[in-house]
Order: structure tokens, then sequence, then C-alpha cells
């Protein structure tokens, strides 16, 4: 019989994850990583990512450089710490660059990659009425606001004929939605993994919808202007990303093994862990930062010009750096497909 997970047991290991989501969270300056050489690289990070991922990889190895790692709990301020020049580089997903090119800040997007947007969703309880979303209007929505969720909420609804104003939209960051969701003090809930698969799991509600081909699956490693205009430190983020890539080809080939990593790292229940790896995070393929990139988050950034959630107008070929695409492919190739062993 499928446990039932106890929301309350996962709202602090969940909520120390870096999600795409807004935020003001602090930076956990406290760990780093010794390597060769005098130059140290101030890399913003999350629970059980990079730095986990990339120790799990073995890719910690022979550093001709130091790592000291700042933890984040969401995008937003990691961005604002790229702009203050205290992050030379550091992972989000596909919105909050947005924004921040909407605030003018001094970021850089400098890599990508392109996975399946599945664990992106629009959850609803199990036993609810709705069964497609057109049945979404009306309707009461937690989303965090400025998030990738919140885009695909937007895109969602448009293809369903709706739009925003259609819908009755609780801005709540994931701690406080999930407890809203549970206690049904909310119709849906837009999200992303790994809380889509914690809800599945438990048996606690059911994908009305998700984002794939609704919403571009981008990730971005984003850098500080001063750190690409320092020759030494470009040469390490080169190098930095260069073994993120090799990374992700990792978790590919051990999708069970990363899952054990991310579980122990995050505090995740194991399963938990295993079907985000599987629906979202064995999907990635490094993908080049080019013009299809630089459209389709213009897309992104004008629709949020439009509802007046970014008061100016975003050139987001202004925010983007292409010299570390090398022979990557284009932004537009499929996700990997996750073929079970």
């Amino acid at each position: 019989m499928r446990r039932r997970l106890a929301p309350a047991a996962l709202l602090l290991p969940l909520a120390l994850l870096l999600s795409a989501c807004g935020g003001n969270s602090a930076a956990d300056t406290g760990s780093g990583t010794d390597g060769k050489g005098s130059v140290t690289l101030n890399v913003g990070d999350q629970k059980g990512g990079s730095e986990a991922v990339l120790r799990a990889a073995g890719e910690l190895d022979n550093l001709t450089y130091k790592i000291k790692w700042s933890t984040f709990t969401s995008g937003p301020p990691l961005l604002e710490a790229v702009n203050a020049k205290a992050v030379d580089v550091g992972g989000v997903g596909n919105t909050p660059p947005v924004f921040a090119a909407g605030a003018n800040s001094k970021i850089s997007v400098v890599a990508a990659w392109h996975g399946t947007s599945k664990g992106e969703a629009i959850l609803v309880p199990k036993d609810s009425s709705l069964k497609k979303p057109e049945e979404l209007k009306g309707k009461s929505i937690a989303v965090a606001q400025g998030s990738s969720a919140h885009y695909q909420l937007i895109a969602s609804l448009k293809e369903a004929g709706l739009e925003l104003s259609d819908v009755q939209v609780k801005y709540l960051q994931p701690a406080d939605a999930l407890a809203a969701f549970t206690s049904g003090k909310v119709d849906a809930w837009a999200v992303w993994d790994p809380y889509t698969s914690q809800v599945l799991q438990g048996g606690q509600g059911r994908i009305l919808t998700d984002g794939d081909g609704a919403v571009n699956g981008l990730d971005f490693q984003v850098a500080a202007p001063t750190a690409l205009a320092d020759k030494e430190k470009a040469a390490a983020i080169k190098d930095y990303l260069d073994r993120l890539r090799r990374a992700q080809d990792w978790v590919y080939d051990h999708p069970q093994e990363w899952a054990k990593v991310w579980a122990k790292d995050t505090g995740l229940p194991y399963e938990v862990a295993l079907a985000s790896v599987k629906r979202t995070h064995a999907s990635r393929v490094p993908v080049a930062v080019d013009q299809p990139l630089i459209d389709s988050e213009q897309q992104i950034a004008d629709t949020f010009t439009s509802l007046k959630l970014i008061p100016n107008k975003v050139d987001f070929a202004d925010f983007v750096d292409t010299r570390f695409n090398g022979d990557l492919p284009p932004s537009t190739t499929a996700p990997r497909v996750y073929k079970e062993s």
C-alpha cells in the first residue's frame, strides 16, 4: 500500500531547494572546495544542486581554482548576489533572469540546458471535480510570483482559451502553497518538481495539465559581467560549465545513484527524489545560448511586461554572453527521454 506523505514533514527540506521562484531568502556562505591556483570562483548554489551533482559525478577532482559555495533558496536573491558581484556564477530557471533583466541587473546568461517541462504542472486535489484546464475559470490557483510556474500557468491558461484574470491567483511560496493545497484552501497549484513528484507520490493530487510544449524547459547558469571580464575567472567559469555538462550526462546514466545523493542532501524521500529525477532531471541536455533561446526568453519577458509585472520593455539579448557555446547543439534540441534500465 502506498504510504501517504505528511506535508509538514517535507516543508523544511523542500524549502531548502533552490527553485525558480521568487523570494528574499539569504545565502548560506559556509562551504568551499579546494583546488590549485590562486583564483576563487564564487558560485551560487542550492541544497542538492551543483555542488552535490558535481561531487557525485566525480567532477570536483583536479580543480585548477578554488570554489566558494553560497547556497540560496530561490533564484531572485541569487541573481541579486550576481548583480552585487558577490557571486560570479550560479544556476536558475527560465524566469528569474527575465525579472532581473527587467530591473536592469548586471547579469549574463552564459550556459543553458533544455529539459522536459513535465514536472512543471498545474496540480489539483485527487478528488477534485476539475478534469481539464478550461474548467479553471473562476478557480483559485496558488503560484510563486515571478517563478517558472508563474509563466507556465499563464501559458497553460492561454492554451485553454483563458487569461490570468480569469482565475483567482494566490501568490504563495512553495511551503505555504503546499499547506494551502493539502488543506483545500486553493483549487489548484502551479508548481515544479520536486513538489510535483511529492504530491503525486503522496497520493495528494494529480496533474491537470503540465508545461510540456507550453513553456521552453530551459535552465541557466548566469554570470556576473565583472567576472567574465576577468581573464582568469572567465577561464574558471568555462571549466566549471564543462564540468556541469559532463555531470548532467552522468545523471542521465545514473538516475538511481543521483536520486540517492539528492535525497540525502535535501532530506527528500528517496521515492520522491527518484520520481523527480526520472520526470525532470535526467531529461536535460546542454545546449547553446543562441537566437532561438533569446527569442523564447523575450516572449516570456514581453508576456510579463504586458501584464505590468515587469515595468519596462526588456531586450533579453542584452543579457546573454555566447562565448561558452563551443560546439553545443542548438537550444531547440529535444530533451533526453529517460528509459528504464
